[in-house]
């Protein structure tokens, strides 16, 4: 049993009120890897990186029981970077730069080893390469899958045909909308289930999340915080938290998966108390598990 996850592996520069960090390990596939292991191992993790990726983050993503022969080392190229500044509320990011380098070229290859993993996480790379990914897989047990405002405005045909056929689509607010043209995000998770997942996940920032399927609803509050120092990765650590629970648990019932978003919510909240990883490479699941419980309190009426 394992889980797989396609997604990009990048060096961030982030400038926020609390400070700012240059060139620290990020990407949607190491925030979500880093997360779903404090649940579930071994994470499989297919990505391209530069020989400019240090040895020190490949060290790091091991020791979270990343198996790594998926992850493509380009040499002579340089591997992915983001920078941006959050301001106010830091519910958004201004890119300042993106420099995709040998991102730009990403063709994932699924190593032999791949292709039966059971737990699929496509993060939100191009919906073309996603549905490559899922054409060489073999009858995963449940496939999720995360996108962006960019493939929805550029990509969209690609990005229906994957979501009909995908179990779950996770995505945020401003996404749903953009996605349905619906301004309720009700009518917009119904709206979605009709394009062929069974389920949608809608992140609400610090509103929380809801779920949605034909027949059932769930809203989770987000875990109240004092202090946010830096949220890049807040969404893909909660599907991390969200699909490693699962996976750990072997089961996607509607009670497992409240208990998923719940997690999800939980381990989002530990990551954007410090840039980068750098709570999470600190973090407990006893402090994970005291967070869930707290939560529990707060919401029992």
């Amino acid at each position: 049993m394992s889980i797989l996850v396609v997604g990009s592996v990048g060096l961030d520069s982030v400038e926020t009120p609390c400070g700012k960090v240059e060139n620290a390990l990020g990407g949607s596939a190491v925030y979500f890897s880093t997360a779903a292991s404090f649940f579930f191992q071994p994470i499989r993790l297919v990505a391209v990186v530069g020989d400019d990726f240090a040895q020190e983050h490949v060290d790091f993503l091991r020791s979270r029981g990343v198996k790594l022969e998926g992850l493509e080392q380009i040499q002579g190229g340089k591997t992915f970077r983001w920078g941006g500044r959050y301001t106010g509320d830091l519910n958004a990011a201004t890119t300042l730069f993106t420099d995709l380098n040998v991102y730009g070229e990403f063709d994932p290859k699924l190593p032999e080893t791949h292709r039966e993993t059971p737990y699929v996480f496509l993060a939100n790379i191009n919906p073309e390469l996603q549905l490559g990914v899922l054409r060489q897989m073999t009858a995963p047990k449940l496939i999720v899958c995360d996108t962006m405002n960019l493939w929805i405005n550029n990509s969209r045909d690609a990005l229906m045909q994957t979501l009909g056929e995908v179990d779950i689509l996770i995505l945020n607010d401003g996404e749903a909308r953009l996605l349905t043209g619906e301004s309720n995000l009700i009518r917009a998770g119904k709206r979605i289930l009709t394009y062929g997942p069974d389920r949608v996940v809608i992140k609400k920032g610090e509103h929380g999340a809801i779920s949605l399927t034909d027949s059932t609803f769930f809203s989770a509050p987000a875990y109240p915080l004092e202090e946010v120092f830096d949220p890049t990765g807040a969404g893909d650590s909660f599907a991390g938290g969200f699909l490693g629970y699962l996976a750990s648990v072997g089961d996607a019932s509607e009670a497992c998966i409240r208990k998923a978003v719940i997690y999800g919510t939980i381990i989002a909240s530990f990551n954007v108390e410090d840039f980068s990883l750098n709570r999470q490479r600190r973090l407990t699941r006893s402090e994970i598990d005291r967070r869930y419980e707290h939560l529990q309190e707060a919401v029992l009426f």
